[in-house]
């Protein structure tokens, strides 16, 4: 095997779809919004914005990608200070 453990990269649709979506990633304070993924700081990134804007609600639709998608790249900061700042944005919706 070559990883053993698990990966820094995670996804999510919030209940409140894609308009909860863009509030969660606006009140972030540690992850960073960015249109693509990778680095060592916490990136959030919503796909239907960024790497699939050019698809139309139907095409998204048919490649079973939520409208309020948002992945996250996890970075090197503190955990404890990533869960309180996801919490925190997370409580809007």
């Amino acid at each position: 095997k070559v990883l053993k453990g698990f990966g820094g990269m995670l996804s999510f649709e919030p209940k409140g779809g894609y308009d909860c979506a863009k509030k969660i990633i606006r009140s972030l304070k540690i992850a960073i919004s960015a249109s693509s993924l990778g680095g060592v700081e916490t990136l959030v990134t919503l796909p239907r914005e960024t790497s699939h804007a050019s698809l139309s609600k139907e095409e998204l639709k048919r490649m079973e990608i939520p409208e309020g998608l948002v992945r996250v790249s996890v970075g090197i900061e503190d955990i404890e200070d990533l869960i309180e700042d996801f919490n925190n944005a997370l409580a809007i919706c």
